[in-house]
C-alpha cells in the first residue's frame, strides 16, 4: 500500500497524508490495526477525526490524494480539559470567543445533544464552579468554521443581542464559491423569507427581513472564486442565499444550488469578528485563519 505507514505525531495527535483514494473508516482501520473496529468507530463518532481541519464522523467519507487526516488520541480526548472541534481564542468573566471547526454544531439539535460547542463550553466553565453557565449570542452553521462568541451570563447575552449593531464593528467571512466571479466587488441587497421547509430565499417586496452583504473578490480561476464578505445584517443563511442569487453558490452548498463539493465541506469561514466588549467597552478583534483548501482551489 502507498499510504504513509508512519504517521507523524504532534500534540497527542496522529497525522496522516493521503496518497491514495479510499473511504475514511477502512483507511483508519488499516492505519490503526492495533485497535478493534468498534474502537475506531467510536473515535469517529466522538468527533476525534479531522480531514483537512474539518471534523468528519461519516464512515464512508471519501478521501482523496493530498488530503490530511488527523486523529486525536483517546487518552487526550477523555481528559476533562480537551475541547473537540474548537479552540478558545479568548475568555474572561463575561465572554468566551472560540474558533469553531467545520462539522461541529453550535448548539444542540434533536439528533445531537452533546457534541456541540455550547455543551463543551458549558462543561468547561462548570469545572471551576457548577453554577457557571454559557449562553448563545449568535450562531454559525454546522459546516461553517471560524470565529464565534458566547456570553457567560444572561445579562451579557441580552446586552450583546440588544445592541448587536452598535457593539459589533466587523464581521468578515471568506467563501469559496463556484464559477469565475467577474465582478471585483459589489453589494447584494434583498429581503429574506423562510419557506415551510426552512429554505431561505430572497424577495424584493420588503415583506421579509432586510439582508445586505458586501463582497470583494480575492482571487479566482475558471472553476472557483475566493470571496471576502462583510455582513451589514446577520440573517439566517444570508451569505449562502446571496451568493446563490449572484449565480455563484458556495462550494458544497447543495441546499442553495452548488453542484460541487471539492473540499468535502461547506466553503464558508468566519474570518474576523470585531466588537466593543459588552462590559469594558474595549474594542476587540479576533481572527481565524482561512482554511488552506479555500486558497488552493481558487488559484
Amino acid at each position: 500500500m502507498s499510504y504513509n505507514k508512519r504517521p507523524t505525531q504532534k500534540n497527542d495527535t496522529l497525522n496522516f497524508k493521503i496518497t491514495k483514494s479510499d473511504e475514511l473508516l477502512p483507511f483508519l482501520l488499516s492505519q490503526m490495526s492495533n485497535r478493534s473496529r468498534n474502537s475506531v468507530k467510536s473515535i469517529l463518532t466522538r468527533g476525534q477525526v479531522k480531514v483537512d481541519d474539518h471534523i468528519v464522523t461519516k464512515h464512508n467519507y471519501p478521501l482523496r490524494p493530498g488530503q490530511s487526516v488527523s486523529v486525536l488520541k483517546n487518552k487526550v480526548a477523555v481528559r476533562e480539559n480537551v475541547l473537540i472541534g474548537m479552540e478558545i481564542l479568548y475568555e474572561d468573566k463575561d465572554i468566551i470567543v472560540i474558533n469553531k471547526d467545520a462539522g461541529l454544531l453550535s448548539i444542540a439539535t434533536e439528533k445531537e445533544k452533546h457534541r456541540t460547542a455550547l455543551h463543551q463550553l458549558m462543561e468547561h466553565v462548570r469545572r471551576q464552579d457548577l453554577r457557571n453557565r454559557v449562553f448563545v449570542v449568535h450562531r454559525l452553521d454546522k459546516e461553517t468554521s471560524g470565529v464565534m462568541m458566547f456570553a457567560k451570563s444572561e445579562k451579557v447575552k441580552r446586552k450583546l443581542q440588544d445592541n448587536w449593531k452598535e457593539l459589533v464593528k466587523e464581521r468578515t467571512y471568506v467563501a469559496l464559491v463556484e464559477g469565475k466571479l467577474e465582478q471585483r466587488e459589489g453589494m447584494v441587497k434583498s429581503w429574506l423569507k423562510e419557506s415551510k421547509t426552512h429554505h431561505m430565499y430572497s424577495v424584493q417586496d420588503k415583506n421579509g427581513q432586510l439582508a445586505i452583504t458586501h463582497f470583494k473578490r480575492i482571487q479566482h480561476n475558471d472553476k472557483f472564486s475566493l470571496v471576502e464578505l462583510q455582513l451589514e445584517t446577520g440573517r439566517k443563511n444570508q451569505i449562502r442565499v446571496h451568493m446563490s442569487d449572484l449565480g455563484h453558490p458556495v462550494v458544497g452548498d447543495k441546499k442553495y444550488g452548488a453542484k460541487t463539493n471539492e473540499i468535502g465541506r461547506l466553503g464558508l469561514h468566519a474570518k474576523i469578528l470585531s466588537f466593543h466588549h459588552p462590559v469594558t467597552n474595549q474594542l476587540m478583534l479576533f481572527r481565524a485563519d482561512v482554511p488552506k483548501p479555500f486558497y488552493s482551489k481558487s488559484k
